[in-house]
């Protein structure tokens, strides 16, 4: 599980590479601003174990409420020079490319929660 995330983001970081390197129709390159760069996108939180008890849940279940506000101040940090019309519109796509990343990120956490939480329910009916 743990590597296939690692290659699923590993993936995702190659693609965003070759994105960056691509040129809007007027002439602008795809990358983000000096001031956005600067935003701290932040680390998932710890894998869950595959069979997890209620105390690891709970701690996940911290860990991802955490990560989620930090997501949000990430977003709220991306979007703030949004509309400044100094920029090219490789900048708008690179901050809209950041955010949708952003946002796959969030829901890929989201995700491994749901299924640990499913792997809980299942192990409780097992005993």
């Amino acid at each position: 599980m743990m590597k296939r995330v690692f290659l699923t983001g590993l993936a995702m970081l190659v693609s965003a590479t070759a994105v960056a390197q691509q040129v809007m129709d007027d002439g602008s390159r795809i990358v983000l601003p000096l001031e956005t760069q600067q935003c701290n996108l932040p680390s998932a939180p710890p894998p869950i174990p595959e069979t997890p008890v209620k105390s690891d849940l709970l701690d996940a279940q911290k860990g991802v409420k955490r990560f989620q506000g930090e997501m949000e101040v990430y977003r709220s940090c991306l979007d703030k020079d949004a509309d400044s019309p100094e920029l090219s519109s490789g900048n708008i796509q690179a901050i809209s490319n950041a955010h949708n990343y952003s946002v796959d990120m969030e829901e890929r956490v989201a995700a491994m929660f749901n299924e640990a939480v499913r792997a809980y329910k299942d192990n409780l009916a097992k005993d």
